[in-house]
């Protein structure tokens, strides 16, 4: 579903790549807006915007060099997708956080994983690319 990890790295990538590159975020299933990233992201200065959730069919008739997916359904789809064109996929395994239980804390705590994770693999993916400051 693209309602929660990939829209998450998409608004990362855009704050830490730079303004040319191509950064677009799908899912098998398109499903509603997470309020949890919105408050995720509004906590590190960042948002989704009017972006809504999108599926893979959406982007058809886009062109990518890389794609990156962040769950085994998605990496299965994604290299379905992908299987008669020269793309390259890359799995990078996140955990849900919508499966987090308890508080609202703890749920959020689950989601700041996460961001945190996320922009750990961006920054350790695109090294030459230094991300701008950010209060935090």
């Amino acid at each position: 579903m693209n309602a929660v990890r990939s829209p998450m790295a998409e608004a990362l990538a855009r704050s830490m790549l730079p303004p040319a590159t191509f950064i677009a975020s799908a899912g098998v299933r398109s499903g509603e807006p997470d309020p949890f990233v919105d408050a995720v992201l509004a906590e590190k200065g960042l948002s989704l915007g009017e972006r809504h959730p999108r599926t893979v069919a959406d982007l058809e008739d886009a062109y990518f060099d890389l794609i990156i997916t962040l769950a085994p359904e998605a990496h299965h789809a994604a290299l379905e997708f992908t299987r008669s064109m020269a793309v390259e996929v890359e799995y990078w395994p996140m955990p849900d956080p919508t499966n987090a239980t308890g508080t609202r804390e703890q749920i959020m705590a689950a989601y700041r994983d996460v961001h945190d994770r996320l922009r750990q693999r961006i920054s350790e993916r695109f090294p030459t690319i230094s991300p701008p400051e950010r209060a935090e």
